[in-house]
C-alpha cells in the first residue's frame, strides 16, 4: 500500500506563515467539513414543509344488501389550504433559517481558526525558546568541556567542574522539555489540519497593531461578531415565527371533487370546507411572543458580555504592549552577555558568578518572549471576528 503524506512548511514571515496555515486548516479541518455538511442539511430542512399539504384521494366500493339494490361507488379528491398569508410567512421564515444556518457555520469557523492561530502563536514562542536554549546549551557544553580539561590539568577543582557539568545537564533537560512541548503543539496543529503534517518554523511574531481607540473600533467589531449576528438573526426568526403562528390561527379551507354512483343514479360535483381554529393552535401565539422577548433579552446580555470581554482584552493587550516595549529597550541597552563572557574568559569573575549573572539576562529574554506571546494571544482573541 502506498502512503502519501502532504507536508506544508510554514517558514516565511510570521504573518504570511500564520495566514497560510489558517488557509490550509480551513480547507482540511474535519470539524469544519462536518459543519459545512450540517449547514447544507439545515438549509434543506428550512425549505421542507413550506408547500401545500398533500391532496387526499378517497375511493369507496360498497356492496349492497340485499343484492337487489346493487353496488355503490364513491370517489372524492380534496385539497386543504392554509390561510393564504401562511405560505408567504413560511417562505420568509425558511429564508431566515437558511441564512442563520450560514451564520452558525461562520461562528464555528471563527472558533476553529482562532484556536489554530493561538497554536501558531504558542509555536512561535516555543520555536524562539528552542533557538534560545540551543544557544545556551552550546555555551554550557563549551564551559563543561573547558572545565573538564582544566580539572585534568589541575587548573580547576572538582566543585567548579561539577557546577559546569550540572549546568550543561540542566540546559539539556530544559531544551528537551521545550522541544517536547513544541512537538505537542505541532501534533495539535496537525489535528486541526485534518491529520496532515505541518512543519511550522516561524520565530517572528506578527506584531499586530492594537486599535488606537477602543470605543470606535468596538462599534465596528460588534457588527462583525458572528455570535451577535446569529442572535440578531434568531430574533428575526422568532418574530417571523410569531407572524406565521398568527396566520395559522386563521381558518383553513378545503376544496375538491366528489362523485357517487349507485344503480341507475350518478351524483357528482364540487366540495368545499372550512376548519375553524378553536383548539389546535391554543397558546402558540402566546408562546411565540414569549420567545421573541427571550431572544431580545439574550441579545442584550450577549452584547454586554461581548463588550466587557473585549474591553478586558484591550486593556490587557495595551499593558502587554507597554511591557514589551520596555523589555526590548532594556535588553537593547543592557546586553551584558558578551561583557560577562569576556570577563569570565579573562578570569575576572568566577564560574558561579558568571552563571548567576548570565541567568538574569536569560530570564529577561524569556520574559520578553512570554510578553510577546501573551500580547499576540490577546490580540488574536480581540480580533477573532476578522478571521
Amino acid at each position: 500500500m502506498l502512503l502519501v503524506t502532504t507536508v506544508f512548511v510554514a517558514k516565511t514571515g510570521a504573518q504570511g506563515g500564520y495566514e497560510n496555515v489558517l488557509n490550509h486548516i480551513e480547507e482540511n479541518n474535519a470539524t469544519l467539513a462536518a459543519l459545512r455538511e450540517r449547514t447544507e442539511a439545515q438549509k434543506i430542512d428550512a425549505s421542507t414543509g413550506i408547500w401545500l399539504a398533500n391532496p387526499e384521494i378517497e375511493f369507496n366500493y360498497l356492496w349492497g344488501s340485499p343484492k337487489a339494490i346493487g353496488k355503490r361507488t364513491d370517489i372524492s379528491i380534496r385539497q386543504t389550504f392554509d390561510f393564504p398569508t401562511a405560505y408567504i410567512d413560511r417562505n420568509r421564515l425558511a429564508g431566515l433559517q437558511s441564512d442563520n444556518a450560514g451564520l452558525a457555520y461562520k461562528a464555528g469557523r471563527t472558533d476553529i481558526l482562532l484556536s489554530a492561530r493561538q497554536v501558531c502563536i504558542n509555536l512561535t514562542y516555543q520555536n524562539n525558546l528552542v533557538k534560545e536554549y540551543s544557544a545556551r546549551l552550546k555555551n554550557a557544553e563549551s564551559i563543561a568541556v573547558m572545565y573538564k580539561i582544566k580539572l585534568e590539568k589541575g587548573d580547576a577543582n572538582a566543585i567548579e567542574n561539577n557546577k559546569a557539568q550540572l549546568n550543561r545537564a540542566a540546559a539539556m533537560t530544559e531544551l528537551s522539555q521545550i522541544e517536547s512541548e513544541r512537538d505537542a503543539l505541532l501534533a495539535e496543529l496537525r489535528r486541526l489540519n485534518g491529520g496532515k503534517e505541518i512543519v511550522f518554523q516561524d520565530c517572528d511574531f506578527p506584531d499586530d497593531a492594537l486599535p488606537a481607540d477602543f470605543e470606535g473600533w468596538y462599534a465596528e467589531a460588534e457588527t462583525k461578531s458572528p455570535v451577535l449576528q446569529y442572535v440578531r438573526a434568531q430574533i428575526a426568526i422568532d418574530k417571523q415565527q410569531l407572524q406565521l403562528n398568527k396566520s395559522l390561527a386563521m381558518p383553513k379551507f378545503s376544496a375538491g371533487y366528489m362523485s357517487e354512483k349507485i344503480v341507475g343514479e350518478h351524483f357528482q360535483g364540487i366540495s368545499v370546507g372550512v376548519s375553524i381554529p378553536l383548539f389546535e393552535n391554543k397558546n402558540r401565539i402566546k408562546h411565540a411572543k414569549a420567545q421573541v422577548k427571550a431572544s431580545e433579552a439574550a441579545l442584550e446580555d450577549d452584547k454586554l458580555q461581548f463588550y466587557y470581554h473585549l474591553q478586558s482584552l484591550y486593556l490587557k493587550a495595551a499593558a502587554l504592549r507597554q511591557n514589551k516595549s520596555v523589555l526590548k529597550q532594556s535588553l537593547s541597552e543592557n546586553n551584558s552577555e558578551k561583557l560577562l563572557k569576556k570577563a569570565f574568559d579573562a578570569g575576572e569573575i568566577s564560574l558561579i558568578n558568571y552563571l548567576l549573572e548570565l541567568e538574569y539576562y536569560y530570564d529577561a529574554i524569556v520574559k520578553l518572549f512570554e510578553t510577546e506571546r501573551d500580547y499576540e494571544l490577546a490580540i488574536a482573541e480581540l480580533k477573532a471576528m476578522e478571521l
